[in-house]
């Protein structure tokens, strides 16, 4: 694409592969802080499902407490860009390593907090409030994982293996979704009550073990060599989003419009489709326990779409992807509103798998379009952008669409094929980037 400068020099790696000893760290590192991250984020997508709107919503009605539990999960992925764009900077500018650390302690912090949050019985309106505010803190920690853990395991990579370990960050969030819908089901075989006055917080608390977890693995992890080359260079730059925004527009919106493909999907299949189908009388454990498989599947077709687009490259992988979910986004809706758990698990897998095989490439694809020097707040902003439009507003949408279609789908289905028509056509006007030098 214009606008990216080519580097004439080989690009720099680690090694010559992919399975010595400090690779297969850096990958574990990307993969596991990526996926404790996620786990955090996403462990509070299930309980705004499920929990938050019994808990800190009272009063308002079944309707109204749904829509103002899903209006504190998008506050979240509002934040989500901001956290890409401030993390980013300094990710840029002092190096990806640092900010990871940073970024998981952080995280870590606020959703034990949300763990300790007393109910709105107990602490009235500064329970909702004290919850959208960690709920914010929670979106700018994952706004700078994602960035980091992708550029430092692309950066260290061979050239032609770039896909596969960019996706491990990617990786990260169906391992991430699977342990939190796990933890949040198994506290679902709690009587009701115990579940929502306490069982709910023990997957919350649980984060602090994670991170400590990841912690061990990120420090050993010695910083990009692409970034150490530019760093003087880095160092002199003020603000990376300025070269972003002013030299790299067209490849800005091309990132983000890719990623609000594979981002409806997560929306509408693990957060809509999750209310939607317990509240037209699908056992919630069950949901649940399929939501948990859905995830499993979208991690096989994660890995494997990544290694294909490293053969074949990354568009001609995340086209296929986006047209299977054009193809199944009726029969999605349809298999939701059965009100069955197997209607559920259909329609959850259908879309966790289509999901994958674009998000696999997906990675390698945002970091081919900026330069080394801004790479990291570049990707972040598309993928958090992404992530905020595609996923973070997705489920309010979509419910007022219901609302405004009369209770149907029609509406609902409409919009959203033609959503994803829009992001077919970025994705075909960008330039493949599996062949291009990282400079």
């Amino acid at each position: 694409m214009s606008g990216i400068p080519e580097s004439t020099a080989p690009a720099t790696t680690a090694s010559e592969g992919l399975n010595n000893r400090h690779m297969r760290r850096i990958l574990a590192s990307s993969f596991l802080g990526s996926a404790v991250e996620y786990y955090d984020f996403l462990l509070y997508a299930t309980a705004a499902a499920v929990v938050f709107n019994h808990v800190f919503f009272t009063g308002l009605g079944p309707g109204l407490a749904a829509f103002a539990s899903f209006g504190t999960l998008a506050a979240g992925y509002v934040a989500r860009p901001l956290g890409g764009v401030l993390f980013g900077h300094f990710g840029d500018r002092l190096g990806r390593k640092k900010v990871l650390v940073v970024s998981m302690l952080t995280m870590g912090l606020a959703t034990t907090l949300i763990g300790l949050l007393p109910p709105t019985s107990q602490l009235g309106a500064a329970a909702p409030v004290l919850l959208v505010t960690l709920r914010i803190v929670q979106g700018l920690a994952v706004g700078g994982e994602w960035g980091g853990a992708m550029t430092i395991a692309l950066e260290h990579a061979p050239g032609g293996r770039r896909g596969f370990a960019a996706s491990f960050a990617n990786m990260g969030a169906p391992a991430g979704a699977l342990l939190a819908t796990v933890a949040v089901g198994l506290c679902t075989l709690l009587p009701e009550d115990d579940f929502l006055r306490w069982g709910w917080r023990i997957p919350f608390l649980f984060s602090m073990v994670l991170v400590l977890i990841g912690l061990f693995i990120r420090l050993k992890v010695t910083e990009s060599p692409l970034f150490t080359r530019f760093e003087a260079e880095a160092k002199e730059r003020r603000l990376p989003i300025v070269e972003v925004l002013t030299g790299h527009g067209r490849q800005v919106v091309v990132g983000l419009l890719a990623g609000i493909s594979m981002f409806t999907l997560a929306g509408m299949a693990t957060v809509w489709a999750v209310n939607v189908a317990v509240a037209n009388g699908a056992d919630k454990t069950g949901v649940l326990n399929s939501k948990a498989a859905a995830a499993l599947v979208m991690l096989v077709t994660t890995i494997v779409s990544a290694r294909v687009c490293d053969r074949l490259g990354r568009k001609p992988v995340m086209v296929t992807g986006v047209l299977g979910a054009m193809a199944f986004a009726y029969p999605l809706l349809l298999l939701v509103e059965s009100g069955s758990v197997l209607g559920f698990t259909v329609a959850v897998m259908g879309a966790q798998a289509l999901q994958g095989i674009v998000f696999g490439p997906y990675a390698a694809f945002l970091a081919e379009l900026f330069p080394t020097r801004i790479r990291f707040t570049g990707a972040s902003l598309c993928f958090q952008g992404a992530s905020t439009l595609g996923a973070g507003f997705t489920p309010a949408i979509a419910a007022g669409l219901v609302v405004a279609g009369g209770g149907g789908m029609a509406l609902l289905g409409a919009v959203w094929v033609g959503v994803l028509a829009v992001c077919l056509v970025a994705i075909l006007a960008a330039k493949e980037g599996r062949s291009r030098d990282l400079g």
